[in-house]
């Protein structure tokens, strides 16, 4: 039995990360001998390669401010694992933590004496979730999904809405090497009518999408960029929708789509008479959002962004030269050695003047001098440590910006340096 946090979170951090998967039967069935929590309340699910976390905070703040009781799962953590189960705006606690981690590791036993398999990582903080906002009564929860989506394991939910952001290349080797592979591997969570509302753009996926709603006799609504109007992107985001005017404290265009997905969705809950919701909430549920360690901005002049796919590193390019143009821009940089870090890489190159390669202390993360290797910019070194690295390039001149970029990894270490000073 565990009685201390650290030996709790020791425990799931070294569960198995992935298994090879071809059904949910394993996930089912602990559903099934816990009694099925993933019932006990009502659910969105949010899929998609990029700004899923966002978009699931903005649609937990607007029902919260609608006065409901709302759950919220998502991943990674930035500082604390607590970050990845909130109801409303508290963490789990660390003795709720330890009382559902004492229930998993009997099931973890019990699974493996039965199936001679191990319920992985994800798993086990997922089921963690489902128990902790049955017991605690939620409302609604927001659940977003971790890879993919057809074999994730929130995928045993049956939501009122499933939302996917977008489709772009990341974990390609859970998802396929195509976009239309990814797209299908994601709209794997659709139900059979359950409303699809997407951000998505590309054509040639649309019609996929369109595809499987009608499979499924699913209403298929995707968001009208048309009526994004009045954009104004700073260190705060201004934006119509629909002629309406929101205000969003998330940086970039990329924040105004995920506004407008999360109130599409609120408008779908709407329409379906699952939610009195009035305008006023919708406004400041999408201003009170904040999301740490996405394009979040520090002393004016350093950004830290936690992007590890090509597709939100293009993301960054344009906000930062929406915001900062004709600056210099220094980027600290890292990342894990299953992420495609060369392309990543080579988008960067496109706009930062100075690229200084680093690594922290954690298995998965690539080491400085082998991003170093993989480099092609005129101007880029090398720290074998990230915080020292930090510390000599946070001192800015007044034309230079700092952006830390790569891994929610490196954020979270950073973070913790700005934070404590």
């Amino acid at each position: 039995m565990f009685t201390l946090m650290a030996e709790a979170v020791d425990w799931i951090e070294h569960a198995k990360r992935f298994t090879e998967k071809t059904d949910l039967v394993r996930m089912n069935h602990v559903c099934d001998l816990l009694g099925h929590p993933e019932h006990a309340f009502r659910s969105i699910h949010v899929a998609g390669t990029n700004g899923k976390g966002s978009t699931a905070n903005y649609i937990k703040n607007i029902l919260q401010e609608a006065g409901l009781k709302v759950g919220l799962f998502t991943s990674p953590y930035v500082l604390r694992i607590n970050e990845r189960i909130i109801i409303n705006d508290d963490q789990i606690t660390d003795v709720a933590f330890i009382h559902y981690a004492n229930i998993l590791k009997t099931m973890w036993d019990q699974i493996y004496q039965e199936m001679n398999d191990s319920i992985t990582f994800f798993e086990i903080l997922t089921l963690m979730a489902f128990l902790y906002f049955r017991d605690q009564s939620v409302d609604y929860a927001v659940i977003e999904v971790g890879i993919g989506g057809l074999l994730d394991a929130t995928n045993v939910i049956i939501p009122e809405v499933s939302c996917i952001t977008n489709i772009s290349f990341d974990h390609m080797k859970q998802l396929g090497n195509t976009l239309e592979s990814i797209a299908s591997n994601k709209l794997g969570i659709v139900k059979r009518g359950v409303p699809l509302i997407t951000a998505e753009e590309n054509p040639d996926l649309i019609k996929q999408f369109a595809e499987v709603a009608q499979q499924h006799l699913s209403l298929f609504i995707r968001i009208d960029n048309s009526q994004i109007v009045n954009v104004e992107v700073g260190e705060m985001t201004a934006f119509m929708y629909k002629d309406r005017q929101y205000l969003s404290r998330l940086t970039g265009i990329h924040q105004v789509k995920n506004a407008a997905l999360a109130i599409e969705a609120i408008r779908v809950l709407q329409k379906m008479q699952k939610i009195n919701i009035e305008e006023r909430n919708i406004y400041d549920g999408i201003y009170r959002t904040i999301w740490p360690g996405r394009f979040e901005i520090f002393e004016h002049r350093i950004i830290l962004d936690g992007g590890h796919n090509p597709g939100a590193i293009e993301t960054v390019k344009s906000a930062i030269q929406t915001i900062y143009p004709a600056k210099h821009v220094k980027c600290l940089f890292a990342m894990m050695k299953d992420k495609d870090y060369e392309t990543a890489l080579a988008k960067l190159e496109e706009f930062v003047d100075e690229l200084h390669l680093t690594q922290i202390d954690y298995y998965r993360c690539t080491e400085a001098v082998v991003l170093y290797d993989a480099s092609h910019h005129p101007h880029k070194f090398y720290h074998e440590n990230a915080s020292e690295a930090f510390n000599e390039l946070r001192n800015l001149r007044s034309n230079e910006i700092l952006l830390v970029s790569g891994s929610l990894y490196l954020i979270s270490e950073i973070r913790k340096i700005i934070m404590n000073k």
